[in-house]
């Protein structure tokens, strides 16, 4: 079918006797139609696939050799002839006419056939654009968590969408949605006034909340002039054209808000398929609000989460300045009475000196580690420099070894002769190699054995790396307990038992800078046996 006024309508006719033929292919060319003509059934199927046509004229005796397709078929029957309605329904537009009927009358049927062909095409492209176009307003109000901009995209899309005047919406109170409400009037008007159905909020969720439950939309009447109305007369009565329409938006077994169409009054009355497409965007715009909603109430509590996190970063900030400042004094006056500046010191009390001082360097140990934590998660760039791994060990064994030679443990260090360099903070560094072996010193009964050795491993398909290796001989991990131990503050069941003294904080700290630098540290136990803590870092191979 041609879209060009300009152009002739194109019509094949097949029929069989050859006097009809004529008269009906004389007729159409009057008309103005370009014709084709067939004469059996070798001939129509020749003729149907050499060119397009807008109308077929088909005699009914060879209706069986026509495929089934859009282009519209007039068929020329016999009064005694059966009409078969399932075959004209396999033709998407079709009609029929007597044979005996003058050809003008066929050339009015297939002019009628022809326009309702162009009005179909008319209906179905309007219906794509209008569902691309609402596609788009779906898919922006899927774009934003933004209650506000769902809204506006919803009012603004649909009001342009359909050439609409008015469009309104707005939630219901409700847990699950924000309170939202947005208005879209055409270029020109001033806001719409609301049907009488919507002014009051409690009317208008009783509307909302039937057209929910029975999945329905409501047409509303055309609105008579201020001055002609009566009472509040029944919605969409009988036969009354349609200028606005109400649809529910919800969720469930809950109407969540509602929105008002309102298009000209001269516009058509609203199609199924227009009123199925704007309950599809509204179920789309109900997903969009109630994720918004969640979204937003997620990022609340997250907020509220980080200010937490910061305030007690904060206070461990404060309280351990707080601590600081008096162990420092306590410690220096420790070491004045060490040094006789307070004069002899009486027997056995040099010994007490050096408990309070061991209780006072585990109490500056603690305030570090908690100082530490704090600021594990929001400090920190590492001051990454060439690291070699085999001095920086002997020196913390250095520092450690009258915390070991206290316990009368052997404490030993062994490590590849070669050097074994890491890109790494050496501080940090430092902080993971002490709190690992203090705590293989702590956990090892009196008299015990504590090894630290390293080397470089060079796995096939792995990256060449250092490994240093801590065993003792100490109480051992139970087996239930070993993946909780970089856990913060946690402390193997056994070792609370014993009494034995820890914050539950190394083996975290040291867990969490390891991975800073790409490295992994790994802990093996067995009860009453001991335990080896594994540290694997990458090596560096930069000359």
């Amino acid at each position: 079918m041609t879209n060009d006024a300009s152009v002739p309508n194109r019509a094949l006719v097949a029929d069989p006797d050859p006097v009809r033929h004529a008269e009906t292919v004389a007729a159409l060319a009057a008309a103005g139609f370009v014709v084709r003509s067939a004469h059996d059934a070798g001939s129509l199927a020749a003729a149907l696939e050499s060119e397009p046509s807008d109308v077929l004229v088909v005699d009914n005796d060879l209706r069986e050799f026509l495929p089934r397709n859009s282009v519209p078929v007039l068929l020329l029957l016999d009064p005694e002839n059966e009409l078969d309605v399932a075959a004209l329904e396999g033709w998407t537009i079709a009609d029929f006419t007597y044979r005996g009927q003058p050809p003008a009358f066929r050339v009015h049927r297939a002019l009628v056939l022809i326009a309702r062909a162009a009005e179909r095409t008319r209906r179905r492209s309007e219906a794509e654009s209008l569902r691309e176009s609402l596609r788009k307003v779906s898919a922006a109000i899927r774009s934003t968590i933004d209650p506000g901009l769902i809204a506006r995209h919803l009012v603004d899309g649909i009001g342009e969408a359909l050439g609409a005047e008015h469009v309104w919406f707005t939630t219901f109170p409700d847990a699950r949605v924000p309170q939202v409400r947005a208005e879209w009037n055409a270029p020109g008007l001033v806001p719409g006034v609301l049907p009488d159905e919507l002014t009051d909020e409690i009317a208008r969720f009783a509307l909302a909340e039937r057209l929910w439950a029975e999945a329905e939309v409501q047409p509303l009447p055309k609105r008579a002039p201020a001055g002609e109305r009566g009472g509040a007369g029944a919605l969409g009565g009988a036969g009354a054209p349609s200028a606005s329409v109400v649809v529910p938006v919800g969720e469930g077994d809950l109407v969540l808000g509602v929105i008002w169409i309102a298009r000209p009054d001269t516009a058509q009355e609203w199609t199924r398929a227009e009123l199925g497409l704007i309950q599809h965007v509204s179920g789309n715009l109900a997903y969009g609000l109630m994720q918004s909603h969640l979204i937003g109430a997620q990022q609340q509590v997250m907020y509220k989460l980080q200010e937490l996190d910061q305030a007690k970063t904060d206070f461990l900030t404060t309280v351990n300045h707080e601590l600081r400042t008096p162990l420092t004094s306590i410690t220096a006056y420790l070491d004045m009475i060490r040094t006789g500046a307070g004069g002899p010191l009486p027997a056995g009390v040099g010994r007490m000196v050096d408990v309070i001082s061991r209780n006072a360097e585990r109490l500056r140990r603690l305030i570090e580690d908690m100082l530490t934590v704090s600021h594990q998660d929001s400090s920190g760039d590492l001051q990454l420099s060439r690291v070699n791994v085999g001095p920086l060990l002997r020196l913390v064994v250095s520092t450690l070894q009258p915390l070991a030679d206290s316990r009368s443990l052997s404490l030993t260090v062994m490590h590849a002769p070669e050097t074994m360099t890491v890109q790494a903070d050496e501080a940090k560094l430092e902080q993971v190699f002490a709190n690992i072996i203090s705590n293989a010193i702590k956990f090892t009964p009196d008299g015990g054995h504590v090894a630290v050795s390293s080397g470089i491993t060079s796995e096939p398909d792995l990256v060449p790396s250092v490994v240093v290796r801590v065993e003792d001989t100490g109480v051992g991990i139970p087996e239930t307990e070993i993946e909780q131990v970089f856990t913060r503050f946690f402390r193997a069941s056994n070792a609370s038992t014993a009494a034995i003294p820890g914050s539950g904080l190394g083996l975290a700290i040291a867990h969490d800078i390891v991975e800073r630098h790409s490295g992994r540290l790994d802990v093996e136990s067995a009860l009453g046996v001991g335990t080896t803590v594994s540290v694997r870092l990458p090596l560096d191979t930069e000359s």
